[in-house]
């Protein structure tokens, strides 16, 4: 499961959940502004802004249209 890191009012983060959605990219969305846990684990990824996306061993931080191909299973 992909998870995303995000907040309200992130333009990064709304393009990149609006990218995985056309690529039919089942993803779950967490709030770093409401979650605890979930700031903290982007602290711990070592990332200072959203979102940051979480893909099994790998994860990157912002739109990356690039990235988000990759998960695309064909």
């Amino acid at each position: 499961m992909v998870k995303v890191y995000s907040k309200e009012s992130c333009f990064q983060c709304t393009a990149t959940t609006k990218e995985m959605d056309r690529k039919g990219i089942s993803y779950e969305i967490f709030d770093i502004a409401e979650d605890d846990a979930a700031f903290q684990v982007v602290k711990e990824l070592g990332y200072k802004q959203a979102p940051v996306v979480v893909a099994g061993d790998d994860h990157w931080s912002g739109f990356r249209p690039d990235k988000i191909s990759s998960l695309v299973v064909s």
